[in-house]
């Protein structure tokens, strides 16, 4: 099992991540954090790199029962959703399986959270 669901999408790149905050806002997140790779390794290194954003996605009920289950849980935090422009100008999106990074922890009262994180960013891919 992939550590990440993704999708290959078509549209102009700042809607599509426009989008991505709308479809999770309906599911009760926000975005803690906004990471411009390509802008950073610029910056940093002078290097050319394609359009890479990471989104760093929470919902604060969930990020706060998953705590309370595992409380170094937080490494995990946010939930990371990437999308990045490939050479050939396809956009793609991706984001962390929830099933496979919690299932790492081996703690069984997660299961169902994570299954139920994964359902709704699973949602947010399919609708865009």
């Amino acid at each position: 099992m992939e550590y990440y669901l993704t999708k290959k999408v078509e549209g102009d790149f700042d809607e599509i991540i426009e989008n991505i905050i709308d479809l999770l806002a309906t599911h009760g997140f926000g975005i803690l954090t906004r990471i411009d790779v390509d802008h950073t390794l610029k910056n940093k290194l002078d290097v050319d790199f394609r359009r890479y954003k990471i989104l760093g996605a929470c919902n604060p009920r969930f990020a706060h029962e998953a705590l309370l289950l595992e409380d170094k849980l937080g490494v995990m935090l946010p939930c990371n959703i990437i999308i990045q422009e490939h050479e050939d100008g396809s956009i793609e999106v991706s984001t962390i399986n929830p099933t496979v990074s919690v299932g790492a922890l081996n703690n069984p009262k997660l299961d169902n959270f994570a299954d139920h994180v994964k359902n709704i960013l699973k949602d947010v891919l399919n609708k865009l």
